[in-house]
C-alpha cells in the first residue's frame, strides 16, 4: 500500500512538473490609458527616474526605500538602484533607450526576492488632443518563473501596479502648471 501510494505520489509531481514546463517560455504584461496632455509634457515624466517619485506604485510600498541615481540624469545611461522591503525587493533599471517624445526602453534587474531580467517599455503617442501611454514589461520565463506563475496571477499582480502608476503619471501629467 505505501509504495503503491509513494508511486501515485511520484507520477503526480512528475505530472505536475510536466504541466509547469510546458507554461510559455516568455510573458508579457501590458496597460494603456489616455492622458490630456501632449507627449512632451509627459516624456520627462518617465525618462527621469528622479521623477518616478512623483507617480511610481513601488515608491509608495516602503517609505524606507533606499535608492540611488547614477550614469546620465535622464534618457539613455539613466541608472536607479533600489533596496527596499520583502514587497520592493532589490533591484537595478537603466534605460537603454529614449527616443523623445515617444519611447522609452529600460532594462530592469531584480535581485531579490527572486532573480528575473526583463524589460519594461513605455511607448507614448500623440492622439488629436490626448496621448496613449503604454507600458509593458516583458521577458522570459524560465522554470522558475513558471513555477511561481501557477501559484501567483503576475498578470494581476503587475498589471495592477501598472494601472496604479499610470493612473498617477495621467493625474500628475494632467495638473495645471
Amino acid at each position: 500500500m505505501l509504495i503503491a501510494l509513494a508511486t501515485i505520489g511520484v507520477i503526480l509531481i512528475a505530472a505536475f512538473l510536466s504541466y509547469v514546463a510546458t507554461r510559455p517560455d516568455s510573458f508579457r504584461i501590458e496597460r494603456v490609458t489616455n492622458i490630456n496632455a501632449p507627449p512632451e509634457k509627459i516624456f520627462p515624466l518617465i525618462d527621469n527616474f528622479q521623477q518616478w517619485e512623483d507617480w511610481s506604485p513601488w515608491e509608495k510600498v516602503d517609505p524606507n526605500l533606499l535608492r540611488s541615481y547614477s550614469g546620465a540624469a535622464s534618457g539613455k545611461g539613466a541608472v536607479y538602484v533600489w533596496q527596499g522591503n520583502r514587497e520592493v525587493g532589490v533591484g537595478r533599471m537603466e534605460i537603454v533607450e529614449s527616443a523623445p517624445p515617444s519611447l522609452v526602453l529600460i532594462k530592469i534587474d531584480f535581485e531579490e526576492p527572486m532573480t528575473a531580467h526583463n524589460t519594461i517599455k513605455f511607448e507614448l503617442e500623440r492622439q488629436d488632443t490626448t496621448t496613449r501611454v503604454t507600458q509593458a514589461m516583458y521577458g522570459p520565463s524560465p522554470f522558475l518563473s513558471k513555477l511561481f506563475g501557477i501559484f501567483c496571477n503576475m498578470e494581476q499582480m503587475v498589471g495592477g501596479k501598472f494601472e496604479e502608476g499610470l493612473a498617477s503619471l495621467k493625474a500628475l501629467a494632467e495638473k495645471p502648471v
